[in-house]
């Protein structure tokens, strides 16, 4: 059997930047990313439907260590692949990656003190030996998306279609098209299909706060400018300002409902307003959908899309029948109906063959889960870009690796204290999440069990705080032939 010191699972942005983290912080570990697809990417690289873009600035959703140099601050979706493989080739993390290797189980035993990773690759199935887990495959399932039970889908004539598993060979020139949902992925779809089809309707079931930014932003790219420190600039720029509107949201939600309203009220009349672009929660208590250049807006004023509020009655061979009694007449349907929630990319988790009840557990600085040794998984922010969180969970494991290995450690685990406030990991409304809280583990009411939404709070605890606050740590010997530790 395989000994490595560190498994990472995943290959997308997260995965990327934890073996950068680790090439540079811990040299002399041994490790290896395992990527079930066949290329690198993860989101970026699954997401492959008209439009596909980033809903976060790249400035933050670009690596620190190697920043984002495109002109767009909204970026399509292969030019972030193509950034995101051309940092695995340049920092030299691309020969640690094990294409079509799936990883379908881990146990952790306890007498060897290391997680045995089952694997499936070309060869079958074989297991990897690890003393560390680190799970970077973020929470969505990529073999299903949410698939809720449209009345009569199955009696429609035309091209049912998930934007999850978008066709490459489909052609919408001249068809009707209706996109169920108003989420990130319907508010992207629905203006690029614009383009070509005879008509794009996006039918909803409630609104959802929209807002519109320039796809270039022209302070970052001014601040990119400055010798030497512009790359820091523009990032600190924009970490700055979306915390400041996330914040200005949650504390006076209906100001920021007028200064979203604001936006729109050029386009539209108030009657539209009220009817499609006015949901019936707050301001951030979902994730806003960014609209880069009003796009979606757009083609709604030029006649080329229309949205429709509704409820579906029942789908029909020739498009859908609303509860108010309104037909679509639809020769494609796209459901882009939402993603589902998965942990720990589907694979069996288990302590000496006990299965791991995650959504009994907490975790711990966001990262870590209480009671299981030597595993770390790295969730992203909702409300700000997700590589922000992900590279500061890479580089606080690290140092809590290094403390392990300069002690003699060779596992930890948290200690949860009993009494611990229950709340959701991650705090929105959104149905994707609501629908999977059982699933995931909880964060409590106080540090360092709380899952922040702040990454200037987040960034000191990563480079600073005390990896040994509420943690075990053993020193359990580990079978005869593979490493003591970490590094070792």
């Amino acid at each position: 059997m395989e000994h490595l010191d560190i498994v990472v699972v995943g290959a997308g942005l997260s995965g990327i930047g934890a073996g950068y983290r680790i090439l540079t912080e811990l040299p002399e570990s041994t490790f290896a990313i395992l990527e079930g697809r066949e290329r690198i990417g993860g989101t970026w690289d699954l997401f492959r439907y008209p439009g596909v873009r980033s809903d976060s600035d790249m400035h933050t959703l670009g690596f620190p260590f190697r920043p984002w140099t495109g002109k767009a601050s909204i970026a399509p979706g292969e030019e972030i692949r193509q950034y995101i493989e051309d940092t695995a080739r340049e920092t030299g993390v691309l020969e640690k990656i094990r294409f079509r290797t799936k990883v379908v189980a881990a146990d952790w035993r306890a007498a060897e003190c290391r997680w045995i990773v089952t694997v499936e690759d070309e060869q079958g199935h074989h297991d990897i030996s690890a003393q560390h887990l680190y799970l970077c495959s973020g929470y969505y399932d990529y073999d299903r998306g949410h698939d809720p039970q449209i009345p009569g889908i199955d009696d429609f004539a035309g091209e049912v279609v998930h934007p999850q598993f978008w066709p490459e060979d489909l052609d919408v020139s001249g068809r009707r098209v209706v996109v169920i949902g108003s989420g990130a992925t319907a508010v992207t779809l629905v203006p690029a299909l614009a383009k070509d089809a005879d008509q794009v309707t996006m039918l909803q079931r409630s609104p959802t706060w929209m807002v519109a930014l320039p796809s270039v932003d022209p302070v970052s790219t001014r601040l990119r400018r400055v010798p030497g420190k512009g790359a820091d600039l523009a990032r600190w720029w924009n970490v700055a300002t979306s915390s400041a509107f996330y914040e200005f949201c949650r504390r006076a939600p209906r100001a920021a409902a007028r200064v979203l309203h604001k936006g729109l009220a050029r386009g539209f009349d108030q009657a539209a307003i009220d009817d499609h672009f006015t949901p019936r929660y707050k301001p951030w208590d979902q994730r806003l959908c960014v609209v880069p250049n009003g796009d979606l807006f757009k083609a709604v004023q030029r006649g080329h899309a229309s949205i429709v509020t509704d409820t579906i009655e029942t789908v029909t061979p020739t498009g859908i029948r609303l509860s108010s009694g309104e037909e679509l007449a639809a020769d494609v349907i796209v459901t882009a109906t939402g993603l589902r929630m998965l942990p720990a990319g589907g694979a069996r988790m288990t302590m000496d063959g006990s299965p791991i009840d995650l959504g009994n557990r907490f975790v711990y600085r966001g990262m870590l889960i209480s009671g299981v040794p030597n595993l770390a998984l790295c969730v992203g922010y909702t409300n700000a870009s997700w590589t922000l969180r992900a590279d500061l969970s890479s580089r606080y494991l690290c140092r809590l690796l290094r403390h392990m290995r300069e002690h003699g450690y060779t596992s930890f685990a948290p200690v949860a204290p009993e009494g611990l406030t229950e709340k959701p990991l991650l705090d929105l409304d959104a149905g994707y999440i609501l629908r999977a809280q059982g699933e995931f583990p909880k964060q409590g009411g106080a540090d360092p069990w709380v899952m922040r939404q702040s990454y200037v709070p987040d960034r000191r605890t990563a480079l600073r705080a005390d990896v040994t606050d509420a943690m075990e740590f053993g020193t359990t010997p580990v079978r005869p032939g593979s490493p003591v530790a970490v590094g070792g």
